[in-house]
Parts: C-alpha cells; sequence; structure tokens
C-alpha cells in the first residue's frame, strides 16, 4: 500500500516492516532542528514559514491530482480537516519556527522529546486507546533518555529563552492534537488527501499575514542557502515526513507511535558525528540507551 490509500482491504504491516521507514521519519525530523535554525538565522520566521507552507500546500495538491479513486469526502469531516489544517500550521508549525528563533538549538528537540506524553494522555481521552500502563512506564523511561541526551551540552538556561520554549510547547502541544484528531480521518479517507487538504487549508489561514510578512521583508539578507533551508522544511518535513506520520497511523495506535519521537535526539547525534565529526560523550551513551530501552518497553 502506497500513502494515500484508504484501508480498504489494508494489510496489517508489523513494526519489522515499519521500522525502517520510521527510522527515515524520525532521521528527517531530526534534521529540521538545525537546518530550521540557520534558516531562520537569516530569513525573519513568519516570512520563512509563509514560503514553506506555500511550496508544500502546492506539492501536496499537485500529488493528489495522481491519484485516483478513494471514497468521497463528508461535508462535516471537511470542517474536521480545515480545524486540522488551523491546528497544524498557525499553531504548530508557525509557533515551532517563531519559537526556534527566540531560543537555543537544543530546546526545540528536547521540547518535542515530549510529544509522547501528550499523545499518550490524549489517545486516551479522545481515542479511547486503553491504559497501558507499560506504555506509559516505556514513554517515560524514554524521555529520560531524550533528555539526558540533549542536556549533555546543548541546553542553556536562562529568562532568555522562556518565551522561545513557551512558544515552542505550543507547537508540540498542537502536534500531539494533529496526531490524535487526524488518526480516524486518515483511516477514513486515506493519508495523502488528509495531509494535502490540511496543510492547503491552514496554509490558505495563514497567507494573508504571511504574505503581508513577506512584502515587508528586506531580502537583501536571504543566501542561498538559507532558501535550500526553506525547501527541505517543506518537502522533507511538510510533504514527506507528514505523510509517512499519517501512514504509520494507519496501523500503530497514537501513542505507540509517538514514543518514537524519543530516538530524535539519538539520530542529530550521529548524524553530528557523520557530518561534523562531533564526537559524542558518555551522556550520548547512557541517554541512548535508556531511549533504546523505553523503545523496547512499549514494542515488546
Amino acid at each position: 500500500m502506497v500513502a494515500g490509500e484508504t484501508n480498504t482491504a489494508k494489510p496489517i504491516h508489523g513494526i519489522g516492516f515499519l521500522l525502517p521507514f520510521i527510522l527515515l521519519q524520525q532521521t528527517m525530523g531530526a534534521l529540521c532542528f538545525p537546518i530550521s535554525k540557520y534558516g531562520l538565522a537569516v530569513i525573519e520566521p513568519f516570512t520563512f514559514a509563509f514560503f514553506r507552507f506555500v511550496l508544500a500546500a502546492l506539492i501536496l495538491l499537485l500529488l493528489t491530482r495522481f491519484k485516483n479513486g478513494g471514497r468521497p469526502i463528508e461535508k462535516r469531516d471537511y470542517w474536521k480537516i480545515v480545524g486540522l489544517g488551523a491546528i497544524i500550521i498557525p499553531f504548530n508549525q508557525t509557533m515551532y519556527l517563531w519559537g526556534q528563533s527566540l531560543t537555543a538549538a537544543g530546546h526545540g528537540s528536547i521540547l518535542f522529546a515530549t510529544t509522547p506524553i501528550w499523545v499518550f494522555l490524549l489517545a486516551i481521552v479522545v481515542l479511547k486507546e486503553k491504559l497501558n500502563w507499560r506504555r506509559g512506564v516505556g514513554i517515560a523511561v524514554a524521555l529520560v533518555g531524550a533528555f539526558i541526551i540533549v542536556t549533555g551540552g546543548a541546553i542553556k538556561v536562562g529568562a532568555e529563552y522562556l518565551t522561545g520554549d513557551l512558544i515552542i510547547l505550543v507547537s508540540v502541544w498542537a502536534w500531539a492534537a494533529y496526531t490524535i484528531y487526524g488518526k480516524p480521518l486518515v483511516e477514513k479517507y486515506g493519508t495523502l488527501r488528509v495531509t494535502a487538504y490540511a496543510l492547503a487549508s491552514g496554509t490558505v489561514i495563514y497567507f494573508p499575514f504571511g504574505l503581508y510578512r513577506a512584502l515587508q521583508y528586506d531580502y537583501s539578507h536571504a543566501t542561498g542557502a538559507a532558501w535550500l533551508s526553506i525547501v527541505y522544511m517543506a518537502i522533507g518535513s511538510s510533504v514527506i515526513s507528514y505523510i509517512l506520520w499519517y501512514w504509520f497511523l494507519n496501523f500503530m495506535e497514537a501513542s505507540r507511535l509517538a514514543v518514537f519521537q524519543n530516538i530524535q535526539p539519538i539520530i542529530a547525534t550521529l548524524v553530528a558525528l557523520v557530518f561534523l565529526g562531533e564526537i559524542p560523550g558518555v551522556s550520548f551513551l547512557v541517554g541512548g540507551a535508556i531511549v533504546l530501552a523505553g523503545v523496547l518497553v512499549t514494542e515488546v
């Protein structure tokens, strides 16, 4: 099955099949933190967001043109998808980009490491997932491991980071809501259409404000690398990563999937080792082992 199909006669893929795709999606997510931080150092966040969202929405809508079939979307569900768009664009991605521009680089990754907690709680309340204590323990253990990795040098303490951290926390809550409220719609209409229509509607909501900021921005400071940062965030994150995330929800409970968010600090550290030659310290080895232990607890 490809992303975007409905679950008619859908095969049940196990974790062995899904794991390589989950690792790919989490790697792309881990790269978002340094790549967006670089671009935001050059292009102000609301202009950055405008071009990212417009590019992603156009690509996603174009992809839906090549997708045949699928059940018609009910009128009431269109409004739910528009609601997802409001959650993912203004409250998740715009807040994330704004918060990243106001805080230290490592803070976004540790705050997003709390995502499984919020997804776990929302899944119990909204989706009526069973209260699985083993999964709850695994999430808590993985969060501790992620915290150890990131605080090994990336966390800076100071009141000057508080505003950015709080804004990113709103973004985290929005991502959890997007995950939970999108799951029934994805199972009903397919990954691609829900992702495309949600991001497109969110882009329409953001468009007037984003266009105003884009018209006011002084582009003499924008570099080629900064524009490539926008392209990556649009295609790598908003298109590929978002489609994969919703696709996984066809086969896994939301709270089970969310725990894999905590492997991002491990991936980010390994990327820094390969491309920047940064040797991980003891905190990475200890924290990484704890994260993997937490993931194993939820999966075994």
